[in-house]
């Protein structure tokens, strides 16, 4: 089933809404960075992978516009973990 995620820039987060429940991840934009402090799935949605979904979006998104990625959310934290792939978006040694 595709689900349509929606970047919410007023209110900092990236949202899918899925059977009447709003599933959200939220961030504080800096100069070159995205702390993704805090994911909220619905208890009706939990198992579904939602978090994941919208994690990977966000992840993509820093990675489209050449952001760093702080991930002050546990739930972001574990996901960058499993997913070596988005590792190197953490990595803030690089900075200027």
């Amino acid at each position: 089933m595709e689900h349509t995620i929606i970047h919410n820039e007023q209110k900092s987060r990236f949202e899918l809404s899925l059977e009447g429940h709003l599933a959200h991840i939220d961030y504080v934009r800096g100069d070159g960075t995205l702390d993704l402090h805090h994911t909220l799935v619905p208890k009706p949605l939990e198992g579904r992978g939602i978090g994941s979904l919208l994690t990977r979006f966000a992840l993509d998104y820093a990675t489209e516009n050449d952001l760093k990625v702080i991930p002050t959310c546990p739930f972001v934290k574990v996901f960058i973990d499993r997913h070596p792939i988005y590792q190197p978006l953490t990595d803030l040694s690089n900075e200027d």
